[in-house]
């Protein structure tokens, strides 16, 4: 086996590690220069770039004598839900606490709850709000097909939503303020041009455990910079899913919802920006909702989150590179930046490199990785992903280790994603638990014991006794002093591994 091992190593296992690191290493440089870019673009825009209300022309919608009501347009405000026992209350009733005329709203509850004792709670929840006068719809069907954009492509079939110029969406435990439709519908009366007004995301429960913090971190990045920076330049982003105002005319002409993806939202948008539509991002204007808790709902959610884009990928890069109504520097941007670097090499590069190759070069003294891309890169771009949670700047470890073990699940849904492999249409719906303290009588969430099987988690342990048995050989015949990384991230897949992230509700 010896002789073996040394007769394969050096003409076959070694040169393949030095070109998949060199690959890695191309990589890593792509993900660091679009770091870099839009750092620099979301300063300038700190210091130079003016609000939305600015660069676009926004007026507050006036009440006028003569027309009455009528010059106020129409809005349908849509509230996809399935089993939403926990939070269906808030969702509804901050919907129906928005501030719009009456006569000139629709509230349109799309329901697709499989249980019957919660599906008669929400048409009840409904009817008390509709014998207040509010215009609110209970809308339910017989399967549900194609999941979300199933649901919200069948709420617009409806007669009464003919009558509507502009669609608002909230998943079901999203609370926008009262007036949120005071903020938005402005911008899309007075440009005829844009699509998409989208809203940022305030997270209720972010301080609930280390795992929700860890998220807030990420996710404020996404909103505070990649979302500012495809506004503010190319007019383009992804549409988040909920929180946002669609023209319906554009959202009829990009053809509508199509469930060939996980995620219909970035579909949606991809298309509606190909026929030359604008979308506005206005930062200042949040609107509160949940994260997920649990581990189990969080690793479910981020499965659907990156094997989907990639699948998007996949299937719309001919059709972007064809289109004739956008310029070729935004095809590049959507093709290059939206797409390939932060959909695609993010993923892989943070796994395979830091997380496989890095602590295979311990065993591999013949391969090197330069400092620069062991070291200062990797630094820079976690650095440059912090600015959006400064409150959180002293966790920067934890988020470190925890993204890394994240990018196991991420990378395999891309890959997943790309080759359209069995997952790829998988949707589970991310659980939400509301408040769950309050339910307890504020008594602090204890961890149950573990029971084998529902939170012990394989492929977690698998890499976590791998980054182990690296680190041990680095302290013994090893020359690279990685061990201190490579120690933290084991213990970081092993805690994962067993299931000791997040909040742990008792089933009782």
């Amino acid at each position: 086996m010896g002789l073996m091992w040394q007769q394969t190593k050096a003409p076959l296992i070694v040169p393949l590690l030095k070109l998949l690191v060199y690959l890695c290493l191309a990589l890593s440089i792509m993900l660091f220069v679009e770091r870099v870019y839009m750092g620099i673009v979301i300063v300038l825009l700190k210091l130079f770039g003016r609000k939305p209300e600015k660069r676009y022309k926004w007026e507050a919608i006036k009440d006028d004598v003569e027309l009455g009501n009528s010059a106020y347009p129409m809005v349908l405000v849509q509230i996809p839900m399935y089993n939403e026992k926990e939070v269906y209350q808030l969702s509804i009733g901050a919907a129906c606490g928005l501030s719009w005329p009456s006569d000139r709203i629709t509230i349109q509850v799309l329901d697709d709850s499989t249980d019957p004792t919660i599906k008669d709670l929400v048409e009840l929840e409904c009817q008390r709000w509709a014998s207040k006068g509010i215009n609110i719809k209970y809308e339910i069907r017989d399967n549900r097909n194609g999941y979300k954009a199933g649901a919200l492509k069948e709420g617009m079939k409806h007669s009464y939503v003919k009558q509507c110029d502009y669609v608002a969406i909230f998943d079901a435990d999203f609370q926008p303020e009262p007036d949120f439709l005071w903020r938005t519908i402005p911008f899309l009366v007075h440009n005829p041009d844009i699509a998409l007004v989208q809203a940022r995301w305030k997270f209720v429960n972010a301080d609930e455990c280390l795992m929700t913090r860890m998220q807030e971190m990420s996710l404020d990045y996404h909103f505070t910079v990649e979302q500012e920076v495809g506004s503010s330049t190319y007019a383009f982003f992804g549409f988040n899913g909920t929180a946002g105002v669609w023209r319906i005319s554009a959202l009829n002409e990009a053809g509508g919802w199509k469930d060939r993806t996980t995620v219909e939202d970035m579909d949606l948008a991809v298309r509606a920006s190909l026929k030359g539509w604008k979308f506005v991002y206005v930062g200042d204007l949040k609107v509160k909702n949940e994260l997920p808790s649990t581990f189990k709902a969080y690793r479910y959610q981020q499965h659907r989150w990156s094997c989907g884009p990639a699948n998007l990928f996949k299937k719309m890069v001919g059709e972007i590179m064809r289109t004739k109504k956008v310029t070729l520097w935004k095809k590049l941007y959507v093709i290059y930046s939206f797409f390939f670097v932060r959909k695609v090499v993010a993923h892989i590069v943070t796994f395979v490199f830091y997380c496989v190759l890095l602590p295979a070069t311990v065993l591999f003294p013949e391969v090197e990785v330069p400092k620069w891309g062991a070291v200062y890169i990797p630094s820079i771009i976690t650095l440059l992903n912090a600015v959006g949670t400064p409150r959180s700047l002293h966790l920067l470890v934890f988020w470190i280790l925890f993204e890394n073990v994240m990018s196991l699940h991420r990378t395999k849904a891309t890959f997943i994603g790309l080759l359209e492999a069995g997952r790829v249409n998988e949707w589970v719906v991310t659980e939400k638990l509301g408040d769950v303290k309050s339910k307890l009588g504020g008594k602090t969430l204890k961890k149950p014991r573990i029971r084998i099987g529902e939170r012990v988690h394989v492929l977690e342990l698998g890499v976590g006794a791998y980054l182990f048995l690296c680190g041990c050989y680095d302290v013994a015949f090893g020359k690279n002093h990685y061990f201190i990384y490579l120690f933290l991230q084991s213990i970081a897949f092993f805690v994962a591994g067993v299931g000791y992230v997040g909040t742990f509700v008792p089933n009782s």
